[in-house]
Order: C-alpha cells, then sequence, then structure tokens
C-alpha cells in the first residue's frame, strides 16, 4: 500500500473513532418502553437532534451445526434449504414449489455524507465469511418437495446474474422478476427446472445512481390483472432533493399485460412485503420509516394501502407528525397524510409479510400476519432480529404482536437476520435468513400439513383438481380454500415505456 492510501486510512479510521465517541454521547433513550410502540397508536416520543446517529451493529457469527432459531412447544423449526447466498426472499408458486431469491446491493453507491462512510465501514465489520470469498448470489433457486414431508428433495438455480433481484411473482406461465432497476418476464411453465428464455421487459423501475433502497418487492392483483411493486425512497428525508425521488417512496401499479405503469400510493419511505389480505382483498406492505431523530423514531409499520393514499414521507409520520428538517414545508401535504395501521416499533426493519390464512399452524397462529423483522443498527439497544406474529379478525389487526420465531441474535452477536417469509406447498412458515444463508422452515408440531399447495398470491396449480396424488393429510390439518384466480395467458407481456401518474407523492406533488 502507498503511503498516501496509507495516510487515508489511518485519517478515515481516526474520524471514524471520533464521530463514533461523539455518537455515544447521544441521549440514547434506553429508558423508553418500546412495548408503547407496537399497536395502532404508538407513543412518539420527542425528535431528538444527533450529531451522528447511534450505531450498535450486530457481528454476524452465523449458525453453528444443530443450531437454529426458538419457537414456541406447538411449533417445530428445521433448516429447509442451507449455503445460500444472501436469500432475501421466498415464494411459494401455486405447484408447491418454492423459489428462494438472493440478492446483493448493486455496486457503485455514491456516498454523498461522512455517516454514509462511517455506517459502510461499521457494517463491513459485521459482515460473516472471514477470508472466504463470497458465493456467487443475484440468482433465483427453485426448491422442490416433492412428496410434500417438509424436506428439500430437488434444488436447481433458475436464474443467475440477475441485477439485485428481490420480489417474484408468477402468472400465466409467466414469472416476473423485479430486479434493481425493472420489471423481468419470462416464460416459465409451472414444473420446469430451468429457465433458458431471455426476458422482455415489462416496465422499468427507478434505479441508479443512488438507488438508496433498492429491494423492490412484487405483489399479484386477485384478478391477476395488475402486478404491484414496492420502490423505496433515494433517501432518509428528500436530502437529495425531491426530484431524485421521482416515482420513489410508492407503490406501483403495473398493468401485466401492457406494463402500464402508475403510482398507486406513495409516501412511503422504503415499502417491502406487497401482499393482498385473502379474505378482505386488501393490498398490505410494511415499511421502513426514516432514520436519526433519535433511537424511539420513527416506528417502522405494517399498513393496508389506500389508492391515491399519502402517507406522509418525507413531510411527516404517523399522520400529521411534522418533521422539521424536510424543506420546504409543505402543510397541504401534511394534512393529506394517513396514519399507518399498526407500529411495530422503531428501527426493527420490517421487511417481510405474510397471512396465514389457509396455513396448516395451529389455531394460535392460524389468522394472522407473519412479519421478517431484519433488526436494528442505529440504536444503542438491538431491535427486532425475529419474526412476530400479529393477530388479525375480519381483515384486521386484533391484538399485539407477539414473538413466534427467536434466537437469531445473542448478546452483540446476530446468528441470522430473518427477510422475507412465505408458507410453503404443506401450510409450514418459511423464513430467508440473508444472514446466515439459511431457509427456515417452521411447522405445526402435530405434523399436519394442507390438502393442496397454494401459491404465495393465492393461486393453485392447474394440474391439482384434487387431493390425488397427495401426501395423506393428518389429523387437525388446516385446509385453505380460496378460489383460483383466473388462468390468464401463457405468453410474456410486452416491454412498454413507463407511465408515472401524477398523483400524490414526494416527487410527483403539485408545487
Amino acid at each position: 500500500m502507498s503511503s498516501s492510501a496509507l495516510f487515508r486510512a489511518a485519517a478515515l479510521a481516526g474520524s471514524c473513532l471520533l464521530l463514533l465517541a461523539l455518537a455515544a454521547c447521544s441521549d440514547d433513550g434506553t429508558d423508553f418502553d418500546i412495548s408503547q410502540q407496537i399497536g395502532p397508536d404508538p407513543v412518539l416520543p420527542e425528535p431528538i437532534s444527533e450529531l451522528l446517529p447511534d450505531m450498535k451493529v450486530a457481528e454476524v457469527v452465523g449458525w453453528r451445526d444443530g443450531e437454529t432459531p426458538t419457537v414456541p412447544e406447538d411449533l417445530t423449526v428445521t433448516a429447509y434449504a442451507t449455503d445460500l447466498a444472501n436469500p432475501r426472499t421466498v415464494h411459494t408458486l401455486p405447484n408447491g414449489d418454492v423459489l428462494v431469491v438472493q440478492s446483493r446491493e448493486p455496486p457503485g453507491k455514491p456516498i454523498s455524507r461522512p455517516k454514509d462512510l462511517i455506517r459502510g465501514w461499521i457494517m463491513s465489520m459485521a459482515r460473516s465469511g472471514g477470508d472466504e470469498p463470497e458465493k456467487e448470489s443475484n440468482l433465483i433457486t427453485l426448491l422442490r418437495d416433492t412428496n410434500r414431508d417438509g424436506q428439500v428433495d430437488e434444488r436447481r438455480d433458475l436464474l443467475t446474474g440477475l441485477n439485485s433481484p428481490f420480489g417474484v411473482a408468477w402468472y400465466g406461465g409467466t414469472l416476473y422478476v423485479a430486479a434493481a432497476d425493472a420489471i423481468l418476464a419470462y416464460p416459465y411453465p409451472l414444473g420446469q427446472t430451468e429457465i433458458t428464455a431471455q426476458p422482455t421487459v415489462l416496465t422499468p423501475l427507478p434505479g441508479g445512481p443512488i438507488n438508496h433502497h433498492w429491494t423492490k418487492d412484487l405483489a399479484l392483483s386477485p384478478d391477476g390483472r395488475y402486478l404491484y411493486a414496492s420502490v423505496g425512497s433515494n433517501s432518509n428525508v428528500a436530502e437529495h432533493g425531491l426530484e431524485a425521488e421521482k416515482g420513489r417512496a410508492a407503490i406501483w401499479q403495473v398493468d401485466r399485460e401492457t406494463g402500464a405503469a402508475r403510482v398507486f400510493a406513495s409516501g412511503l419511505r422504503n415499502p417491502n412485503g406487497l401482499i393482498f389480505h385473502p379474505e378482505s382483498g386488501a393490498l398490505w406492505t410494511v415499511v421502513n420509516e426514516r432514520d436519526e431523530l433519535g433511537p424511539n423514531l420513527v416506528p417502522d409499520y405494517m399498513t393496508s394501502v389506500q389508492e391515491g393514499g399519502f402517507y406522509g414521507w418525507p413531510w411527516s409520520y404517523f399522520g400529521d407528525h411534522v418533521d422539521e428538517r424536510v424543506h420546504p414545508p409543505r402543510p397541504d401535504m401534511v394534512e393529506k397524510a394517513i396514519a399507518p395501521d399498526y407500529a411495530l416499533s422503531s428501527h426493527v426493519a420490517a421487511l417481510g409479510l405474510v397471512f396465514s390464512n389457509g396455513s396448516a399452524l395451529p389455531a394460535p397462529y392460524a389468522n394472522g400476519a407473519f412479519i421478517g423483522e431484519h433488526g436494528s443498527w442505529n440504536r444503542d439497544e438491538f431491535n427486532g432480529y425475529k419474526v412476530v406474529y400479529v393477530p388479525f379478525e375480519n381483515g384486521r389487526p386484533a391484538g399485539k404482536a407477539q414473538d413466534v420465531v427467536t434466537g437469531f441474535i445473542e448478546g452483540d452477536q446476530a446468528r441470522g437476520r430473518p427477510v422475507g417469509v412465505a408458507i410453503d406447498g404443506t401450510g409450514a412458515l418459511l423464513i430467508a435468513d440473508d444472514a446466515g444463508n439459511t431457509v427456515w422452515r417452521v411447522a405445526a408440531a402435530d405434523g399436519s400439513v394442507t390438502r393442496s399447495p397454494i401459491g404465495t398470491d393465492g393461486q393453485r396449480s392447474p394440474a391439482i383438481t384434487s387431493d390425488a396424488g397427495q401426501a395423506p393429510r393428518p389429523a387437525g390439518a388446516v385446509a385453505g380454500e380460496p378460489a383460483p384466480s383466473p388462468a390468464g395467458g401463457s405468453q410474456p407481456p410486452r416491454p412498454s415505456q413507463m407511465e408515472i401518474a401524477p398523483v400524490v407523492g414526494p416527487g410527483d406533488a403539485p408545487q
């Protein structure tokens, strides 16, 4: 290393230590009861101005042989797939096959502020793997449980070399993949174990060069007509200007046939976990809220999503709580802001959401939402690092979130970090663990399974018309029977130009 490089490294290290020391002097809010921030009406303390946000990053150590997460007595947990490369999303196809989306952040994100450099340095120190070369990521792997016994019998990489994929959906012989900058469409009949055809571009999505929140999730509408795509903000609170937020901090509606796209809802800083409720038909999401207002602001949340709805970002949070950092102020936008349905506590980094209706899980978990909480890095005490369950009634949250899958963190060390969640083809819960490089399967302890697979998007395989050929259904098994979606076409959709409707949103709001 040259002397100039050594000097720069030393200067950086010294700056990091100084800033970390200054951050340690901030008010850490450790006397705050975070349970007050779980539910429809969270307690919101006064904002705290910070020179540098609190940072406490768990060292990722991975899972040793024989170690698993912890679940209640009426559940059992096993490793469904291991030796993966940053699994982010799990998605069940209508025939019961499971797709695991593995991805890493796109390279080249510019560093605009000193805190970005510090955070990147700290996060790099916390990654596991030592000096071993990183496995290839940015791929989609198919997992097949042929006899529905909860164990993978066949594993194939369907797609490789993708641009930081995250969300997937399947309909009518086409697999849709949300990469960092576009929705791609691949011809894919159910049951195939490879994809060789080149994709078409259904619609571009906002991408680089910043692409601050790069994960784009997908959900299919119950009638199969539309795809819904999540596009996170390009900043914490619009510090790059509103032009950089064009079409971002939003959920898009994309016509599956033509690719015509518009902003469906906005003001959602970083939405993920898109899914339709199987009873009400409403679209739901989990959202990562803003940082740098203190360790107990702002709570991440789960919410139903209204067409044309605006949810506050960047001008306000949880309805009309104004963020004074955003200039110029927009009281007209604050007045429009919809308060979210259900707070999950601050900085838990909620990324995955699935409803348990129709699963084979025990009665206490049979009607509600499982949420994957990736875990905090920007508060003095860890928060998240678990999968929680929120009971529902009549399509709405109806109780306190319960810790269901824990043990991902012990002290200052993380064995893993939950991301996406799904219900597999037998009715068990799947959890993508991107730090532990594992997909976990949480099933009923009595061995219950569903009568037949149901896809993540609520579809059944056209080939499955009865229980013939399925594994025997043990006593107590739960059978979900939602109506199948229309069959849809078998041809990939046509590429089209992006059309963003000028609805209310940070980059689209009338000035």
